[in-house]
């Protein structure tokens, strides 16, 4: 039995443990798999960037962070939550959004994808923005602009 590589055009056999008479695998349709695997593309090339689909058109990931920084203020906290909900958080999506995590550490943030139970987008550093990513269950409150 050998294992063909489609990146490196070689050949590898298994270990004897793996041979045919120790090992059965199913026979596979091409047509099960839809044919062959699309070819790699490295996050931040191709169509998408490496990023989800649903990003607006000219903004998002593709884009990259913020051209410029934040506000300069820093907004006044709102009432507290105990859980924040990815679809509260998801209206600040391409926005700038002040977070107030818990433990007291607060900042600026550009959130670009929320999912279920996490959020990623640019956290201002206070001289660029860096790529970020954080758990929904640490946020405390968030106000967006």
């Amino acid at each position: 039995m050998f294992y063909y590589d489609p990146y490196h055009h070689e050949d590898y056999s298994f270990p004897t443990s793996f041979q045919e008479e120790n090992y059965y695998q199913a026979p596979i349709d091409e047509r099960q798999m839809g044919g062959f695997p699309p070819p790699f593309t490295p996050p931040g090339q191709g169509s998408m960037g490496g990023f989800p689909p649903f990003a607006p058109p000219g903004q998002g990931p593709a884009a990259g962070p913020p051209t410029a920084p934040p506000p300069s203020f820093i907004p006044q906290q709102q009432a507290q939550t105990f859980a924040v909900d990815p679809g509260g958080i998801r209206r600040c999506l391409f926005r700038y959004t002040y977070v107030w995590l818990r433990g007291f550490e607060q900042f600026w943030f550009y959130p670009i994808f929320v999912g279920r139970n996490s959020v990623t987008g640019f956290r201002w550093t206070g001289f660029r923005w860096v790529i970020f990513g954080i758990s929904l269950r640490q946020i405390q409150s968030f106000t967006c602009f």
